[in-house]
C-alpha cells in the first residue's frame, strides 16, 4: 500500500519517542519485581500485595505519558497516514537487537490505538501481526545472567546438586537446614520413579530467576533424561523457626498448570528477556497458551495481545456463531460465548433489577478490585478490551436482540465496507476462560439420581470444594457477596472458582452478624425483617435457606463447611486480617506438603516421601513423563 522508504525525520523521532517510553516502562516494571526478592526475605507481606497492585498500573501510567508527549511534541494525531507507516518502519528497526521486542509492539500499539481512529488498526500502522522473532534471543552482555542454568548430576552428586541449585539463587536469608529439604526433595523425585535408566544428557535445568508470589518463592525448573522431559517446582517459604524450607516439591503438568492458574495472581520475576521464559515455560507445559504464561508473568497487556491474535485466528478457521451463553441469565452481566471458543464474553447491562443497588463504574470496580488482588486459586481472571469488532454473520439473531434489549449503549452495528461485510462492535467487554457453572455441574448429577455412586461421589466434591474455595476466598480477605452456585464453576482440575464480582467485598469492610432474637411473638411469626440491617451487614446463618434446598447437598454441605454458616467463624478471621495477619493459601493439596517433616524431631511418617537414594543404575524418573 505504501512505498518502503525511510525518509521522514519526523517519523523517526515519534518512533524514538515511543521506544523511550517503552524502554521506561520495562526498566519500572523489571525493577520492582527484582524487588520482590527483598520484600520476601524481610517478609514484608503487605508490601508485597501493595507492590502488585501497584505493578499492574504501570503500563497504563507509562502509556498515557507516550500518547501526551507524542501530541504535545509532535502533533501525532493530525500527522498522514504516510508518516505513521513510516513511524512503524522506524520503530522496527529500533526493535534490531532488542531484548523485549513482542512486548515493544504491543506498547507501539496501545500508544498509537489512543491517538489514531480505528480506520488505522490494520498491520501498515499497527503490529496486528509481529514483526521481530523472539526465537533465541540472549543477553550477550558479560555480567548478564543467562535465563536459565544447567546441572549435570549422577547419583552420587544428585543430593548435593539439589543444595547447589537451591544457593545459586543467594537468597539473603538463611535456610533452617537446607540438607534436610534437599532429601526431601530427592526423597519425593524417588518416590516417583519408573526405573528409568539414566542417558548420557541427563540434567537438571532451572530459572535463573526466582518466581515471587504472595508469601512464597518458587524455583521452577525440569529434569532432562533421554526423551524425556519432566517440569518441576520447588516452594519455598519462611518456616515457623524464623528460616526458610522447601515446603513442597511438584512434579508434572498439572501441578504446573495449577501453580501458573489463571486464577492466581501474578509472579513478579526480574526477567531480562521474558519471551525466553515464556519458552522455557510453554515447554514444560504445552497445553497451556502463551497468552496466560504472559498473564500469569504479570504481562498481561501482551497477553491481550496474544489472546486477541489467537480469538482472530480462531474466526477464521471456525463457522460456528456466537450464543446467548447456557446457564441462568445474570441480573448485571450479559454473557455471550462461541461454543467452538473455551472463553466466554460478559458485558456489563444498561439497566438492574431493584436489587441490584449499583452502577456500570462500581461494576469496573469490582472487576479491577479482582484484577490487583491475590485470587488465590479461586477467582478467574479476565481480560478487558474496548471497541472490540466481530462479523455480523457470526451472531445469531437473538444475541443481538439481547444485547439490544440489556446493554444498548454497548452495542454498535457498522455499516458494510467495500467488501459488504458489516461489523458489530462491543463497546465494553470482559473475557474469561469457560468453566461448567457449579449448578449446572451439580444438576448432572441429580438427573443421574443421588442413589449411584458416581453421581453421590460427585456432589461430594463439589460441594466441598465450594466450601473450600469460600474459605480459601476468606483468607484473601474476599467476601463474594452473591454466593449461590450459579456463581462459581468447575475448571478442568476439579477446582471450583468463583466468576461473579459485581457484589464482591473485602471481608474487612463488613459486619458479620447473628440473626436477633425476637422480642416476641409478633416478630417470630412476623414475614419482614423487624430488625435494622446496615448496607455491609452479613448475617451467614441465612445463607442455608438460599443454598441447601437440596438434601444431599445439605448433608455434604454440613459435614464439612457448618462453619460458613456462623458468624464467629468470619468474625475471628476479620479480626486476623485486621490485626495484619496474612494468610498461606498453597497453590498445591496439603499431601504435597513436607509441613510434617519440618517439626522438630518427627519422622517421616505414614506417607512421606523416603528419603533414600534409588540403587545403581537407576535414579531419577518421573511417573507421567512425556515424550
Amino acid at each position: 500500500m505504501f512505498p518502503q522508504r525511510l525518509d521522514s525525520p519526523l517519523a523517526y523521532d515519534i518512533a524514538k519517542a515511543m521506544m523511550d517510553g517503552f524502554n521506561r516502562h520495562y526498566e519500572l516494571f523489571r525493577t520492582e519485581s527484582a524487588r520482590a526478592q527483598h520484600r520476601f526475605e524481610t517478609a514484608d507481606w503487605h508490601g508485597q500485595q501493595r507492590a502488585q497492585r501497584e505493578r499492574i498500573e504501570f503500563y497504563d501510567l507509562r502509556v498515557r505519558e507516550a500518547s501526551m508527549r507524542l501530541e504535545r511534541e509532535f502533533k501525532a494525531g493530525e500527522q498522514s497516514m504516510d508518516v505513521w507507516h513510516q513511524v512503524k518502519l522506524h520503530y522496527i528497526g529500533l526493535l534490531v537487537n532488542h531484548h523485549q521486542p513482542e512486548l515493544a509492539e504491543t506498547f507501539f500499539n496501545s500508544v498509537t490505538t489512543k491517538i489514531l481512529h480505528r480506520s488505522y488498526f490494520q498491520n501498515d500502522f499497527i503490529f496486528v501481526r509481529p514483526a521481530v522473532s523472539t526465537e533465541y534471543i540472549e543477553n550477550d552482555e558479560p555480567a548478564a545472567r543467562p535465563t536459565y542454568r544447567a546441572y549435570y548430576p549422577n547419583r552420587d552428586t544428585m543430593h548435593a546438586t539439589l543444595v547447589q541449585l537451591v544457593r545459586d539463587f543467594d537468597l539473603r536469608l538463611q535456610f533452617e537446614d537446607l540438607e534436610r529439604d534437599a532429601g526431601y526433595v530427592l526423597g519425593a523425585i524417588s518416590a516417583r520413579l519408573t526405573d528409568i535408566k539414566l542417558r548420557a544428557n541427563f540434567q537438571v535445568q532451572v530459572r535463573s530467576s526466582l518466581f515471587f508470589r504472595n508469601k512464597g518463592a518458587y524455583v521452577v525448573g525440569k529434569i532432562i533424561n533421554g526423551f524425556n522431559e519432566v517440569p518441576f517446582a520447588l516452594p519455598v517459604l519462611h518456616g515457623t523457626n524464623g528460616g526458610l524450607i522447601i515446603d513442597a516439591a511438584l512434579f508434572g503438568e498439572d501441578d504446573l498448570l495449577i501453580l501458573f492458574s489463571f486464577a492466581r495472581a501474578y509472579f513478579m520475576v526480574d526477567m531480562g528477556i521474558p519471551s525466553a521464559y515464556v519458552q522455557f515455560l510453554r515447554s514444560m507445559m504445552p497445553h497451556m497458551p502463551r497468552a496466560e504464561i504472559y498473564n500469569a508473568l504479570g504481562l498481561a497487556k501482551q497477553g491481550k495481545t496474544l489472546f486477541y491474535r489467537d480469538f482472530l485466528q480462531h474466526l477464521r478457521h471456525s463457522t460456528d456463531q456466537f450464543r446467548i451463553a447456557p446457564g441462568i441469565k445474570g441480573m448485571v452481566m450479559l454473557v455471550f460465548d462461541l461454543p467452538s471458543f473455551p472463553y466466554v464474553f460478559k458485558v456489563i447491562k444498561d439497566f438492574y433489577p431493584p436489587q441490584k443497588d449499583t452502577t456500570r463504574e462500581k461494576i469496573k470496580g469490582k472487576y479491577l478490585l479482582v484484577k490487583q488482588h491475590d485470587r488465590v486459586g479461586r477467582m478467574a481472571d479476565t481480560q478487558e478490551y474496548s471497541e472490540v469488532g466481530f462479523p455480523r454473520e457470526r451472531f445469531t439473531d437473538e444475541l443481538i436482540a439481547e444485547i439490544e434489549k440489556f446493554a444498548p449503549s454497548q452495542l454498535e452495528i457498522s455499516d458494510r465496507d467495500s467488501d459488504g461485510r458489516t461489523e458489530v462492535i462491543i463497546k465494553h467487554v470482559y473475557i474469561e476462560r469457560r468453566m461448567i457453572p457449579l449448578n449446572i455441574y451439580l444438576q448432572e448429577a441429580f438427573d443421574v439420581g443421588v442413589a449411584e455412586p458416581a453421581a453421590k461421589e460427585q456432589i461430594e466434591r463439589a460441594v466441598f470444594e465450594y466450601g473450600n474455595a469460600i474459605k480459601d476466598l476468606v483468607a484473601a480477605n474476599i467476601f463474594p457477596g452473591d454466593m449461590l452456585w450459579k456463581n462459581f464453576g468447575i475448571t478442568r482440575h476439579g477446582k471450583v472458582v468463583f466468576y461473579d464480582y459485581d457484589e464482591i467485598e473485602y471481608i474487612t469492610d463488613c459486619k458479620f452478624r447473628k440473626v436477633p432474637t425476637p422480642r416476641n411473638e409478633e416478630d417470630e411469626m412476623s414475614g419482614e425483617v423487624w430488625f435494622s440491617v446496615g448496607p455491609k451487614d452479613v448475617f451467614p446463618e441465612t445463607f442455608g435457606p438460599f443454598l441447601l434446598g437440596n438434601s444431599a447437598v445439605r448433608e455434604v454441605f454440613l459435614k464439612h463447611h457448618a462453619d460458613l454458616l456462623d458468624a464467629g467463624f468470619w468474625q475471628s478471621h476479620q479480626a486476623r486480617i485486621q490485626s495484619g495477619y496474612v494468610h498461606d493459601v498453597f497453590p498445591y493439596e496439603q499431601d504435597k506438603r513436607f509441613e510434617r517433616l519440618h517439626k522438630p524431631g518427627a519422622d517421616a511418617g505414614a506417607g512421606a516421601p523416603p528419603v533414600q537414594l534409588p540403587p545403581e543404575p537407576m535414579l531419577t524418573g518421573l511417573s507421567g513423563m512425556t515424550p
